[in-house]
């Protein structure tokens, strides 16, 4: 993302901040421009087929009394805080799928650097509206949190009643809002692209569905989408299971019953540790962007390691994180040359991790040994043996490390491997230099299974050992004779 973010109100600033975090640097750009020199939308972020446009405006709407007529204001903001963002986003999506060009600039210096597939594009508009929160919690008691409600309608049977802070759409050009409140939460629960636009989709697949789709808060839409799951196709959607429904209507506090979940809560302490994954994606970004990354890697104009790991979903990366962890832990500590590598699937079935720990002791290095080649070597290796041990393989994704039980130093190696056009030769080239290291000649490879949602830990209750009776003690039939006379025989 552009790091000039200068001009933007605050509430730009956040969602810059936001779409940041999610889409990491790479593919997220604050304050694009049209070919005709005007601002195209607030924020853009590209990742495969996904374009989401962001559309921010703040504008504070007074509280609206009981002496008024509340229709007049609540009208009058609507009008400037979405209806017209609704109008730019329409817009710039005929704009996108035009192939007209998009620049982050005004002078139209620099294109946007992320090619967009016409073909394939799929364009999520979001509307961010700020300013409303006080003036609805005022105005209604059921309102906790001041976020606007939704209902997608079928408009051309006729526009609904118009209410104070309720946002007819049209369930046709789906568009969605979200608002001061939700915004945050929206990011923070969705903070992968995966988890995002799957999020969207199956709100847009929900819309298209029931001829009315009404929520209270984008938060409550959430919480009913992570409840859903249907387990033959491990998806999560909007709605209810049942198939005669033709209208859903979600009511407030769908969302704070969800995180009062202990499942909720224990799902959230599990995932902290899946932020290392993200860690190391945004630091070679960095490094990239700064001219730092070695290596011929383009990770903007072509497949990339770093583009397989940043579509993974949220769930998948703490999984990846804990094989990860389990491999630095169990690093033996040596002095001699040592080499240390874990197999790991991805969320995508036909994509595979390979993790590699190389250990070079220091006398080596002081030779003419070039320790990051012979790296990048083994790591070579080692994905062409992951393809020959799996067929099924399609793309081969290579980490390599220093052991941190062994050194500080930070620094890692990646290799993007497509198996997709694999060979005879290849899988004889890769035989031949692997008999020098046996990867996946000895060990055995372990299959789990693994959950989105964490259980909580139950507390176990000790119990105490009832004690042996003595042989002089009462028995415990409480035949009045004692042990040893009795059951003790």
């Amino acid at each position: 993302m552009s790091d000039s973010l200068n001009g933007v109100t605050p509430s730009e600033r956040l969602l810059s901040e936001l779409c940041q975090r999610s889409f990491l640097r790479l593919w997220s750009y604050a304050n694009p421009h049209k070919d005709d020199g005007h601002e195209f939308c607030d924020v853009i972020a590209v990742f495969e087929n996904h374009v989401f446009i962001f559309f921010d405006r703040e504008k504070v709407l007074p509280e609206i009394l009981v002496t008024d007529d509340p229709m007049i204001r609540w009208n009058r903001w609507k009008r400037d805080a979405i209806d017209r963002q609704i109008t730019t986003a329409n817009g710039a999506e005929r704009y996108i799928k035009s192939g007209r060009r998009i620049y982050l600039d005004a002078k139209k210096t620099k294109l946007l650097p992320v090619k967009i597939d016409l073909t394939k594009v799929i364009v999520h508009k979001i509307v961010v509206a700020h300013g409303a929160a006080e003036a609805c919690k005022n105005f209604s008691d059921t309102n906790v949190y001041g976020s606007l409600a939704i209902s997608y309608h079928d408009m051309t049977h006729g526009t609904p009643p118009p209410f104070p802070f309720m946002v007819a759409l049209d369930k046709e050009r789906p568009i969605h809002i979200f608002d001061t409140h939700n915004l945050p939460i929206i990011f923070r629960e969705l903070d992968t692209v995966k988890d995002f636009s799957d999020y969207l989709d199956a709100k847009i697949e929900a819309i298209r569905k029931y001829d009315m789709l009404t929520y209270c808060g984008e938060e409550d839409l959430l919480a009913n989408y992570w409840m859903n799951l249907d387990k033959k196709t491990g998806k999560h959607f909007v709605g209810v299971p049942d198939g005669t429904v033709n209208v859903v209507m979600i009511g407030e506090g769908e969302w704070k019953d969800l995180i009062d979940l202990e499942q909720y809560k224990s799902t959230k302490t599990a995932n902290q540790i899946s932020y290392f994954w993200d860690d190391i994606i945004q630091r070679t970004c960095d490094n990239w962007l700064n001219g730092r990354l070695l290596g011929d890697a383009d990770l903007l104009r072509r497949p990339s390691a770093i583009f397989e790991m940043a579509k993974e979903p949220r769930f998948m990366r703490r999984i990846l994180v804990e094989h990860i962890k389990e491999a630095i832990e169990n690093f033996p500590k040596t002095e001699q040359l040592t080499r240390h590598m874990r197999f790991f699937r991805s969320f995508y079935s036909k994509t595979g991790y390979v993790f590699i720990q190389v250990w070079i002791p220091p006398e080596l290095r002081k030779g003419e040994i070039d320790d990051r080649s012979i790296r990048r070597e083994m790591l070579r290796i080692a994905c062409g043996a992951a393809k020959n041990k799996f067929p099924d393989l399609e793309i081969v994704v290579g980490i390599a490390i220093e052991p941190p039980r062994m050194t500080t130093s930070i620094g890692e190696d990646f290799i993007w491997m497509d198996c997709r056009g694999w060979t005879d030769k290849d899988r004889e080239e890769i035989l031949d230099s692997n008999r020098a290291w046996g990867f996946f000649d000895t060990g055995k490879l372990r299959e789990g299974t693994h959950t989105e949602f964490v259980a909580p830990q139950t507390k176990s209750v000790a119990r105490a050992r009832p004690r042996k009776p003595g042989r002089n003690d009462p028995c415990p039939c409480r035949s009045g004779l004692k042990f040893k006379r009795c059951h003790g025989r």
